[in-house]
């Protein structure tokens, strides 16, 4: 009897298949958009993500037939369950715009920049190439996802963290 169940715990085990985890593809270092958000600034660049749904995933457990319980205390026979498992969006996928430095910009020496601040940061460890390479946007992701970007594009907010773009003067007028 007890093979019995072993080979039935086995084979309902052997059924069970692991969910691969979702991946994102890493996306180029430099996805930027010429239109930009609707109303956005024809003059500045702009670059945009998408940021993943999320899902959550429910299981219930309903009680179909309780158990039957003897006078003695004895179990006559086990409770029986109906499960169900649902997954409902949490949060649906969505666009994000966010200004970049314009590709002009982007220049050997200002990614030569881009590289040493990040390697001062402990978050670039390659060599000083002046190209927008994976490994250097792996480092810009690195840096900006704190912040709530998980992009590999180098937006402006986080060039200007890193003392690479120079802040207007309305803006330093602002922030004071």
């Amino acid at each position: 009897m007890k093979n019995i169940f072993m080979i039935a715990a086995v084979a309902a085990l052997g059924a069970c298949q692991m969910a691969e985890p979702v991946t994102r593809a890493e996306p180029e270092p430099l996805r930027a958009s010429l239109q930009g958000p609707p109303n956005a600034d024809p003059d500045k660049c702009w670059g945009s993500d998408t940021t993943p749904a999320v899902y959550e995933t429910v299981t219930e457990n309903t009680l179909l037939k309780p158990a039957e319980i003897g006078s003695d205390g004895t179990v006559r026979s086990a409770p029986v369950y109906k499960t169900e498992t649902r997954q409902t969006v949490v949060r649906e996928p969505a666009d994000i715009w966010f200004e970049i430095p314009c590709a002009e910009a982007l220049t050997p020496e200002f990614v030569s920049a881009l590289q040493r601040a990040l390697a001062a940061r402990g978050l670039y460890s390659g060599p000083i190439t002046g190209d927008l390479d994976k490994q250097t946007g792996r480092a810009i992701r690195a840096f900006q996802a704190p912040q709530g970007l998980n992009s590999t594009t180098l937006s402006t907010a986080a060039a200007r963290r890193l003392g690479l773009v120079a802040i207007a003067r309305d803006e330093a007028s602002i922030s004071g």
